[in-house]
């Protein structure tokens, strides 16, 4: 596991360690002599804006071309985006309910682009799970991930994700050949949110608005966003090029 996963279970088994030595059920922590990892710097990069375009082009499902757009436009976490069920949905505002790390109740929006495709997934559909797999749900699945009207599971983050990186991996490696790409990987869920938030740092989007639409707590994460894209710093060299402003 990672470091941030690693960290994470640590830390939550500690807390549960705690309570039970106050109960009088245990006396020692298992846990001491582990130590937190460090964990490393997020590394991840903003997709550039041709890679945007050329995600919206490609041959997918109505579901996947829903969710993805969903997830850029909202800037929203991949996790959050598949909790909500149509009911909490408010498609006239183009916004919706969604439950936040820590079970908060907070609200996402999204654009014209998520806008004409969600009438076409929900259809007729007044409750139950927005994104719904493929086939009906297994024995023992939760009844708030069911579909009343369908009988399908809520799509879980891992099929998501793996849709998602088997789809974009032509796009994560252009050089390679269709025959060659099924062992490379594809881009990461979380690259969407990555490029919402950095694009919107691009085009000077204010500080307390990056908050809002992060959800951040501290304006220290937001530094993960700061770092211009490649088509940012190219339009920044056109633009103080000393022949373009001849030219004009």
């Amino acid at each position: 596991m990672d470091a941030d996963t690693v960290n994470r279970e640590l830390s939550v088994a500690r807390k549960a360690i705690g309570w039970w030595q106050r109960q009088g059920w245990i006396v020692g922590d298992p846990t001491i002599g582990i130590e937190r990892r460090a964990a490393p710097p997020d590394r991840t990069k903003a997709l550039a804006e041709n890679q945007i375009a050329a995600l919206w082009r490609l041959d997918a499902a109505l579901r996947e071309k829903t969710f993805w757009k969903m997830l850029y436009e909202s800037a929203a976490r991949a996790d959050e985006v598949l909790c909500p069920n149509v009911e909490d949905l408010y498609p006239q505002d183009k916004r919706g309910k969604i439950t936040a790390k820590g079970g908060a109740t907070e609200w996402i929006h999204w654009q014209s682009g998520t806008a004409q495709l969600l009438p076409r997934l929900i259809a007729r559909r007044t409750r139950g799970p927005l994104f719904l797999t493929d086939r009906k749900a297994p024995a023992g699945t939760p009844t708030l991930d069911i579909c009343p009207e369908t009988g399908r599971a809520r799509l879980s983050y891992r099929r998501a994700e793996e849709i998602f990186e088997e789809n974009t991996r032509l796009l994560a490696n252009p050089l390679t050949s269709p025959e060659d790409v099924e062992n490379l990987d594809g881009f990461t869920l979380h690259r969407l949110r990555h490029s919402a938030l950095t694009h919107d740092a691009e085009d000077g989007t204010s500080t307390p608005m990056l908050l809002a639409r992060s959800r951040h707590a501290s304006v220290r994460s937001l530094e993960r966003y700061a770092r211009p894209g490649v088509d940012a710093v190219a339009r920044h060299v056109a633009e103080r090029d000393p022949a373009a402003r001849r030219r004009s």
